[in-house]
């Protein structure tokens, strides 16, 4: 999937693609465990998907002002508050 894919995407088909993502990598992993993968590099590219849309996710908690560190502010501000 294109990352610009992923950038028109609601939070909610992030999280639901999230987790079919991690579903076909535990897959995957299985699969090489025991022999049965035909496409190693299949799951490099699904664990890059994985970090492609947690990026996402986080980058919309920051829109947003999530907690966590806010956008732009210093550790010194943060200690401070």
């Amino acid at each position: 999937m294109a990352q610009s894919e992923f950038a028109t995407m609601e939070r909610s088909e992030l999280e639901d693609r999230l987790v079919q993502s991690r579903k076909e990598l535990f897959n995957l992993r299985f699969q090489m465990a025991t022999g049965q993968l035909d496409n190693s590099a299949r799951v490099g590219h699904v664990r890059k998907e994985v970090a492609r849309i947690l990026t996402y996710l986080r980058q919309q908690d920051l829109a947003q002002g999530e907690p966590g560190q806010p956008a732009g502010a210093t550790d010194d501000e943060i200690e401070e508050a």
